[in-house]
């Protein structure tokens, strides 16, 4: 599968983004779908995934309350929505793909291009 995700932008602090992750060569219900990000000069860290399933979802504590993981599988499109976002959520974000069915744990081999989020103080 290949992923895009799309979205991203400059914006406040106390504004409103919605990321999306669009699949493209292999039907987006196979897969749980995990939403990473990656600031400058820090690892990679995930934030979101969404089961294959629609059924589990889980949030990294950074971001619960705040931002919330779907999909439509008819369109082949994930999304993050992103509320209240902070200067610390500033950070190249990007969506995977993984076969597992507990997207927590899952390995994530299949990774789109990110999309920039930069929130202004």
């Amino acid at each position: 599968v290949q992923l895009q995700a799309s979205g991203g932008g400059l914006v406040q602090s106390g504004d409103f983004l919605r990321l999306s992750c669009a699949a493209s060569g292999s039907p987006l219900a196979y897969y749980a779908i995990g939403w990473f990000r990656q600031a400058p000069a820090k690892e990679r860290e995930k934030i979101a995934c969404i089961s294959a399933t629609e059924k589990t979802t889980y949030y990294t504590d950074s971001v619960k309350g705040r931002f919330t993981i779907s999909r439509d599988n008819r369109r082949n499109t994930a999304y993050l929505q992103m509320n209240s976002l902070k200067p610390e959520d500033t950070a190249v974000y990007y969506c995977a793909a993984d076969n597992s069915a507990n997207c927590w744990t899952g390995t994530y081999d299949q990774w789109g291009l990110g999309t920039q989020v930069t929130v202004s103080s």
